[in-house]
Parts: C-alpha cells; sequence; structure tokens
C-alpha cells in the first residue's frame, strides 16, 4: 500500500484565521481535488489528518463539519479519485489530548486503521505542527506553500522536509519518481 496523509486546511481548501465554519467558506484550493484524484487513480491511499479546533470553539457543528467532508469526497470522486479515511481533532488548543498536531495522535489513528508503520510516509502540511506530527511517527514530510505555507518555509522545518509550491505540485513530485 502507498500510503500518503494530507493536513486539510491550507493544503487542499483554502485556510482562515477566522476558521472555515461553513460549506459555503470551504474552497477547494485550485489543483488540489485533481491532485488528490491523481494520486487516487494512480493506486495511493488518501488520509487526512486535520485539527478541527473550531468544534471545542463551537465555531461549527460536528454536522457542519461532515459536510464539509462530504463535499471534498465527492469532488475527489467526480474526478475519478477516492478519499480513503478523515481523521480529525475536535480539541480545543488547551485541552490538552493525545490527537492535536503536533502530538502524534491521529497519524497513530491512521496508522491502526490501515493495520501499518508510518516509515517513509509522505504527510503534506502547511504549518509545522503538521510536519512535526508527521516525523515524529516516521513520515517523510513535504510542505506547501499555500496556506500558511510560505510563513512556515521560514522556520525551523524537520530535517529532510521537501518544499513545493501546492499539492498538485507534490502530487506532480510522487508520481514522477
Amino acid at each position: 500500500m502507498q500510503l500518503i496523509i494530507l493536513d486539510r486546511d491550507g493544503v487542499i481548501n483554502e485556510d482562515s484565521d477566522a476558521f472555515v465554519k461553513s460549506l459555503e467558506e470551504w474552497l477547494p484550493l485550485p489543483g488540489a481535488i485533481e491532485a488528490i484524484a491523481r494520486l487516487s487513480q494512480a493506486g495511493w491511499t488518501i488520509a487526512i489528518a486535520t485539527n478541527q479546533s473550531g468544534l471545542a470553539r463551537g465555531y461549527f457543528s460536528p454536522e457542519t463539519l461532515d459536510a464539509m467532508h462530504t463535499r471534498l469526497q465527492q469532488l475527489v470522486a467526480e474526478q475519478g479519485g477516492k478519499v480513503d479515511l478523515i481523521r480529525y481533532c475536535p480539541h480545543g488548543p488547551d485541552d490538552d489530548c493525545a490527537c492535536r498536531k503536533p502530538k502524534p495522535g491521529l497519524f497513530r489513528q491512521i496508522a491502526a486503521h490501515f493495520a501499518c508503520d508510518l516509515k517513509g510516509v509522505p504527510t503534506v502540511g502547511d504549518s509545522l505542527r503538521d510536519l512535526q506530527a508527521g516525523v515524529s511517527e516516521g513520515c517523510k514530510p513535504y510542505l506547501v506553500l499555500t496556506g500558511k505555507g510560505h510563513k512556515t518555509a521560514s522556520q525551523s522545518l524537520p530535517e529532510g522536509t521537501q518544499i513545493f509550491a501546492d499539492l498538485a505540485a507534490v502530487a506532480d513530485h510522487l508520481l514522477e519518481t
């Protein structure tokens, strides 16, 4: 199995400092849906690991989050691909949970779901905490310059981090190798 783990906000869809709170605010980034579909068609298993503290903050309901994820899955399916798994952390930053990135809980859930080791699995994020969570479980870090990526690129990144313009460029790279 070729597994890839993606962050959501800032990688697949537009991010917002005010949070993505509704289906109308959930807007795919150019080329992201097609990139997921191309990876899926090439045999990659697509997992998404996303912090969604807007739930804990009361900015949106679980039903709204489900609607966003259903829309994501529908758009990818319309392009001939599939999102195999979505795991999210519903907690706030002060909840001291094990799943909020940069902690590795979401990645451990994904590994358990697929009964696999994450060593060398690509993980794509736009923030340092996305990369740190994956690297702690052996993932290979890919930073995209969408979302908060430009700001993140100026920070001290995990060793071996590869930087790409966007998810489409990551897909191009992975499908060429």
